[in-house]
Parts: C-alpha cells; sequence; structure tokens
C-alpha cells in the first residue's frame, strides 16, 4: 500500500488552499487511496479563515501544513512549497481535484520519467459536475491571433479547423496522448530538474496565468508538456472562486472575492503578453491587444 514518506518519497504533492475545506477533504481522501508510490503531501494554506486547518489536523495529520498569512499569490505559496518538498518530482494539485483510481499517481509518475526531456503532463481533467471536458488544462498559448478566435466565438463556429482553435486546441482530441502548448495548474507532474531550470513560478502573476507561464518556459528549455489521457480525474472548476458557470451552485466563494479573481485573470493576461508577445508584435496589433484587455475588463468586471 502507498504510505506518506516524508524521509525520500518519490513524489511531493503541493496545494495551494484557501476556504477550501470541503473540497479539499475529498482531495485529500482521494491522494491517500493511491498505490504503489510513496508520497508527501504538502498544504500551503492562504490565510483560510473556514475550518479547513483543523479538518487536515482532524482527519490527515500526516499532512505538512504551511500557513501564510495572505491569500494572495498561487505561484508565490507554490514556490514555498517547493522548498519543503523532498522529491524529485513534484505534484501541484488543486485542492478541488479528485483522483478516480488508486493506480492514478503510479501512472502518471511512470509516464513523466519515460522521457528525458518530458518536463510536465497532465491527466485528462473532466468537470465533475458536467462530465465535459475543461479546456483550461489543454491549451494553446494566447498568441493575439489565438485569443481573437477564442473570445470573438470564431473557435465555437470552426471547432474542427487548427486554425480558429489555437486557443484550445480541441481539434487534436481528447482521446490519445499528445504534446500540447500548455497543461493548467489544476494538475500539473513535473520534474524537479525541469522546474529548477525555469527558477519554478514566476511570482509576478498574483492568480491564473502562472500555469501558461509555466508551460511557455517549459518549451523555451526545451522541455516538452504532454496531455495524458490514461489517467482521469475530476475537478470541481471555480468552486473556490466563483469563476465557473459550472460550479455556481456549490462555489464558495464570496462575491468580493469572485470579483477579485475576474481583475486577477485581466491583469495575468496582461502580464503573459507583455513579458511574453509585446516584443515581437508592431505598435498597433499591441495596441488593440491592448484594447481587447479593456473590453474584456468591461465584460467580466464592469464599470467597477
Amino acid at each position: 500500500m502507498t504510505k506518506n514518506n516524508r524521509s525520500k518519497p518519490q513524489l511531493s504533492i503541493i496545494i495551494v488552499s484557501h476556504n477550501s475545506h470541503d473540497f479539499l477533504h475529498e482531495t485529500l481522501s482521494s491522494v491517500y487511496t493511491q498505490a504503489d508510490i510513496s508520497f508527501e503531501v504538502i498544504v500551503v494554506d492562504n490565510l483560510s479563515t473556514d475550518q479547513t486547518l483543523s479538518m487536515i489536523k482532524k482527519n490527515f495529520p500526516e499532512v505538512l501544513v504551511i500557513k501564510r498569512d495572505t491569500n494572495v499569490g498561487f505561484a508565490a505559496a507554490n514556490n514555498l512549497g517547493v522548498k519543503k518538498a523532498k522529491a524529485n518530482t513534484i505534484l501541484f494539485l488543486n485542492p478541488d481535484i479528485t483522483l478516480t483510481n488508486i493506480g492514478d499517481l503510479k501512472k502518471c509518475y511512470a509516464r513523466l520519467w519515460q522521457e528525458e526531456k518530458l518536463g510536465c503532463l497532465s491527466p485528462k481533467v473532466i468537470l465533475a459536475l458536467t462530465g465535459q471536458i475543461d479546456e483550461t488544462s489543454h491549451r494553446g498559448f494566447p498568441t493575439p491571433w489565438a485569443s481573437l478566435a477564442h473570445f470573438s466565438g470564431l473557435s465555437k463556429i470552426f471547432p474542427k479547423l487548427p486554425f480558429f482553435n489555437q486557443y484550445s486546441k480541441r481539434y487534436l482530441g481528447y482521446g490519445h496522448e499528445h504534446y500540447i502548448d500548455s497543461v493548467g495548474g489544476m494538475f500539473m507532474m513535473v520534474k524537479r530538474e525541469a522546474g529548477e531550470t525555469l527558477g519554478w513560478w514566476d511570482e509576478s502573476f498574483d492568480f491564473y496565468g502562472e500555469d501558461l507561464d509555466f508551460c511557455y518556459r517549459l518549451w523555451g528549455k526545451n522541455y516538452s508538456v504532454l496531455y495524458y489521457p490514461a489517467v482521469t480525474v475530476k475537478h470541481y472548476k471555480g468552486a473556490t472562486t466563483g469563476m465557473s458557470k459550472a460550479s455556481q451552485a456549490i462555489t464558495t466563494a464570496s462575491a468580493k472575492k469572485t470579483l477579485q479573481v475576474k481583475k486577477w485573470s485581466i491583469q495575468a493576461m496582461k502580464i503573459f503578453y507583455q513579458k511574453h508577445y509585446e516584443s515581437r508584435y508592431p505598435f498597433y496589433v499591441n495596441w488593440l491587444v491592448s484594447l481587447g484587455f479593456r473590453v474584456l475588463y468591461l465584460i467580466r468586471v464592469g464599470l467597477k
């Protein structure tokens, strides 16, 4: 049977949590069913005010808990967890992910280490409440054209045409493994050597976008990223942020928090574009992209 192993685990699992009591309990329960792989679990808590910490202490005393005095910074919290991690393989896992079979982690771990330059992989992520694919786990990089085709709705009109679907790359399908531009931060299994080459997560991202940036930099260092549907996990997407329509009925996020998350999502787009694309495009494209950010802000946030 699998056991928690803080001395020399094969896998370090890092979970960033904020007021995610019910969902985190399910996540940890599914983690501790995993077989034939040794692991440690590190929960980095971003100033929870619910019963998250007492739940962990009561039900999962073997978990290492790191308490932060702020609820801002998914990237910063992950970097803090890495400093305490002992394994050469790191799994960044959201507190609303549920593993579905006892061999999930072993299979992902084995596949990751089959290729020398495979830096990161993610399984097939299914929305728990709808059964549909979570497209944020299967992403293309958001170039100006890819973003325009996505947000204008052209990608939905022509779902099978690669030209219009670079943002989600749905034309690649979800039933077989393949390399992908980016996977989502809800489940990212990463080789330590690859993460250290990058300097881990860019802390200028408060929330959202940091996973795209991470994968973009992996490819830049000649590491590949793999979509691996031999394993399927469930995701209560937006359950703790309120950002997803699929989880509106069960979200624990306040209206104030959801508004802040929406603002962070736009800010993340700006940071990513300025960091990776702005210098590559002429001024008029950059001006149009900036205008697009403003329009998207009005749509998501309004005039507040």
